[in-house]
C-alpha cells in the first residue's frame, strides 16, 4: 500500500507540476490568521466590454468581446474589466488573467450559455474530489494572482436549461473517476469531455492566490457555485445566491487556506460552505489539507449550513465559525460527515455563537457517511462548539457517532440549547465528550455514554 500511494503521489507532481508548492501549514490563531488575508488591489485602468463590441441585449454573444477586454486588460499590466447594467449573454466560458477584476454593475447580468459544447476543450479541474479534465468551469482561473470578481450584478449560470439533467446521467462517470482515483490513474488521462456527464462548476479558482469575491449575486449552478481548489489568501464577503439545482453548493474550498467567508446570505439547494480536501487515495497522498478558514456574520438557508467533509482527506482543520444565523430552513446546522474510505482528520474546529431556526438535525457527526469503506478511519477531534442554539430539529439535536475503528474524542460543547428535538441525543463510539450546560427538550445533558447512545437509530439516513 506505501508504494502505490508514493506513485499516485509522483504522477500529481508530473501532471500538476506547473501548480506551485506550498509551505508547511500551521495551526494559527483567528488573529494571526485574519492578518494575513488581503484583498488584493488592481492597477487603475478600465476595459469597459461595450468598447470591445459587447451588446446588453440578452441574445448577442458577448463572449468574444470579453475575451478581447480581458486580453487588452493583461497585455496593460492589469485592471478591472467592467460589465455596465444589461443583460449580457456569453456563450462560453471566462477564463481570467492574472491582475483582473471583473466588475459587474448594479443592474448588470451575465447569463451564461446552457450549451455544453461551448465549454469544450476540458481544462484541469476537479469533481468531487478527485482530479480530472472537465468542460470548462463557466468560470475558470487557473495559477493565477491577483483577481476578483466585485459589484452589484448577477451571475447566472443557466444550470437548469440543460445541465440539471445530467445529475441523473452522471452516476457512470462518478463511478469511473472514483476508480481512476483509487487505482493511480494518471491524471492527464482522466478525460471528462464529450459523452461524458460530469456538470462544471459556475466559478472555479484553481491553484491561484490573492483572490475577492464580493457583492454579487449568483444563480443557477451547473453543479457547484464557487469552488476554490488549491487557493489561497482568499475574501468572499457580501455575496447573495439563488442557486436552486441539484449540488449547488455555495463555497466549497478544497486544498486551500487562509480564507475569509463573511456577510453571505445563502440560498442553495445543497451545502451553504462545505470544506472538503480531497477524496480517498488520491486525497492522503496530496498530504495538503484545507484550513485557516473563518466563516463570520453568514446568514444560512439550503441543504446544511456548514459541512466538512465528506471528501476531506488530506484533513481539514483550524475553521472557525461565529457570530452566524439563519434565512430559513435547513436539514442540518454544523454537519461533520467522513467514512472509512477517507481516512484524514477533522481537527480544531471552533464554532461561536450561532443560532439555527428549524433543522433535521442541529449539529451531526458520523464516521460511517453513506456507510462506505472499511480500511481508513477519521480523526475526528478537537471540535468547540460554544453558545450555539436551535428553535426545532426534527430529529436529533445532537448526534455524534465514531466509527468502531476510530472514536470521535475531545469534544466541548459549551451553552448548546434545542427548544424541540424529536430524538433528542445520540452519541456514541465516544471519549472525552465535555458537554457544559447543554439543554435539549428542556432537559440538562450529561456525558453519560450508557443513556446516550440508548436514543440511536439504525437506520439513520445521513
Amino acid at each position: 500500500m506505501k508504494t502505490k500511494l508514493i506513485a499516485i503521489a509522483l504522477l500529481f507532481v508530473v501532471a500538476f507540476s506547473a501548480c506551485r508548492q506550498q509551505a508547511q501549514p500551521q495551526l494559527d490563531s483567528k488573529e494571526a490568521i485574519l492578518a494575513r488575508i488581503e484583498a488584493p488591489d488592481f492597477p487603475k485602468d478600465t476595459f469597459t466590454i461595450t468598447d470591445f463590441g459587447a451588446v446588453g441585449d440578452s441574445v448577442t454573444d458577448c463572449k468574444p468581446a470579453i475575451d478581447k477586454a480581458i486580453e487588452s486588460c493583461a497585455q496593460a499590466g492589469g485592471g478591472t474589466v467592467l460589465v455596465p447594467a444589461g443583460i449580457w449573454f456569453v456563450d462560453g466560458p471566462i477564463h481570467f488573467e492574472s491582475k483582473l477584476n471583473l466588475h459587474l454593475e448594479k443592474g448588470a447580468t451575465i447569463r451564461f450559455s446552457a450549451t455544453p459544447a461551448s465549454y469544450l476543450p476540458v481544462v484541469r479541474s476537479s469533481w468531487e474530489g478527485t482530479l480530472l479534465y472537465n468542460y470548462s468551469p463557466l468560470i475558470y482561473a487557473c495559477e493565477k494572482e491577483n483577481i476578483a470578481i466585485t459589484g452589484q450584478g448577477t451571475i447566472d449560470g443557466e444550470g437548469a436549461k440543460t445541465f440539471a439533467a445530467w445529475h441523473g446521467r452522471q452516476k457512470p462517470d462518478q463511478q469511473l473517476s472514483r476508480q481512476m482515483n483509487h487505482n493511480g490513474t494518471p491524471v492527464e488521462e482522466r478525460l471528462f469531455g464529450e459523452g461524458h456527464y460530469l456538470r462544471p462548476q459556475l466559478i472555479q479558482f484553481f491553484d491561484c492566490k490573492n483572490i475577492l469575491v464580493e457583492g454579487v449575486k449568483i444563480e443557477d449552478s451547473p453543479f457547484w457555485c464557487i469552488h476554490l481548489l488549491m487557493s489561497e489568501n482568499i475574501t468572499l464577503r457580501g455575496l447573495r445566491y439563488d442557486a436552486q439545482n441539484k449540488n449547488n453548493d455555495g463555497i466549497d474550498p478544497e486544498y486551500s487556506r487562509d480564507i475569509l467567508i463573511e456577510d453571505i446570505t445563502f440560498n442553495n439547494n445543497d451545502d451553504n460552505v462545505a470544506v472538503k480536501a480531497g477524496r480517498d487515495h488520491e486525497g492522503r497522498a496530496m498530504n495538503r489539507p484545507s484550513e485557516n478558514i473563518i466563516i463570520r456574520n453568514c446568514h444560512f438557508k439550503g441543504l446544511h449550513a456548514v459541512v466538512m467533509g465528506s471528501e476531506m482527506s488530506s484533513g481539514v482543520r483550524n475553521v472557525f465559525v461565529e457570530n452566524c444565523d439563519y434565512a430559513g430552513y435547513l436539514k442540518r446546522g454544523i454537519y461533520l460527515k467522513s467514512n472509512p474510505d477517507r481516512g484524514g482528520e477533522i481537527s480544531n474546529v471552533y464554532v461561536n455563537n450561532v443560532k439555527f431556526g428549524d433543522v433535521l438535525d442541529c449539529f451531526m457527526v458520523t464516521s460511517n457517511y453513506h456507510n462506505e469503506g472499511s480500511e481508513f478511519p477519521t480523526n475526528i477531534h478537537s471540535i468547540y462548539l460554544n453558545n450555539v442554539s436551535c428553535k426545532k430539529a426534527t430529529n436529533y439535536g445532537i448526534y455524534m457517532k465514531g466509527h468502531e475503528l476510530q472514536n470521535i474524542h475531545d469534544f466541548v460543547i459549551t451553552d448548546f440549547k434545542v427548544d424541540s428535538a424529536g430524538r433528542g441525543v445520540h452519541i456514541d463510539h465516544a471519549e472525552n465528550i465535555a458537554l457544559n450546560n447543554v439543554w435539549v427538550n428542556g432537559e440538562q445533558i450529561s456525558w453519560n455514554p450508557a443513556s446516550l447512545q440508548e436514543n440511536a437509530s439504525s437506520d439513520y439516513d445521513y
